[in-house]
């Protein structure tokens, strides 16, 4: 199949390769960043596929979300792929937690990826697929917490792992499927020199998710791989 899908984090990592498989496919492609000067990769890719448009959105910037909805409005959306996050500060330990950064990363993980489904829905709706993904993570699973710690980015994940329910129970008399999905530990500027899979390998697994969603599988968890992961 193809169709159009919007992805926001796509400057760098899993969102540019997303962009890259999903306009190498003939999908048409909004390739939503932070900082399009910045985004020079992004700008090579745009070269290549004449279906990938760029487009300036930093996702905790509400009014440039509404002016985006504005700008596509009626246009069918087959996928959702909130992808943007902000890992804050690592190696959160109890007592060492800056209140400042933990806002911060709520802001961009959790209360950002409700506005956009909040406000292209519409789209989403109008579309085919009927698709919006959360890049989650294995960290935010409750039941996989075994070593404690990390409560600005697990707590911020785990926030979003509830929203991908509700949004499952409450969107689905529009035909909307709505999912988590967990990357892998991916070698990008996140996950570091010693992470175990590439970003190509991690997005031709999440692709397989996303084309093959449907209700059956909305509010769940999935790993890059296929399997369920628990809350």
């Amino acid at each position: 199949m193809s169709g159009t899908i919007l992805i926001t984090g796509t400057n760098r990592g899993i969102g540019l390769e997303i962009c890259a498989q999903f306009a190498n496919d003939g999908w048409k492609v909004y390739a939503c960043c932070r900082d399009l000067d910045r985004a020079s990769e992004l700008k090579t890719l745009q070269g290549q596929y004449s279906n990938l448009y760029p487009i300036q959105l930093d996702v905790t910037d509400y009014s440039q979300m509404i002016s985006l909805a504005k700008a596509i409005e009626g246009e069918p959306i087959d996928i959702l792929f909130n992808n943007a996050g902000y890992y804050g500060p690592k190696g959160v330990a109890f007592g060492q937690v800056d209140l400042t950064e933990w806002r911060r990363v709520l802001e961009s993980n959790t209360i950002a990826p409700y506005m956009m489904a909040e406000t292209f829905c519409d789209n989403v709706a109008a579309s085919e697929h009927k698709l919006i993904a959360m890049m989650s993570s294995k960290v935010g699973s409750i039941a996989d917490n075994r070593s404690g710690g990390g409560y600005i980015y697990r707590t911020s994940k785990t926030a979003l792992n509830q929203i991908v329910k509700s949004l499952s129970i409450d969107l689905k008399e529009r035909g909307i499927t709505v999912v988590a999905l967990h990357p892998g530990w991916v070698k990008t500027a996140m996950g570091g020199p010693g992470a175990l899979i590439s970003a190509e390998d991690s997005v031709s697994g999440l692709k397989k998710i996303l084309l093959q969603a449907n209700q059956a599988d909305s509010g769940h968890f999935y790993n890059y791989d296929g399997s369920q992961i628990p809350w």
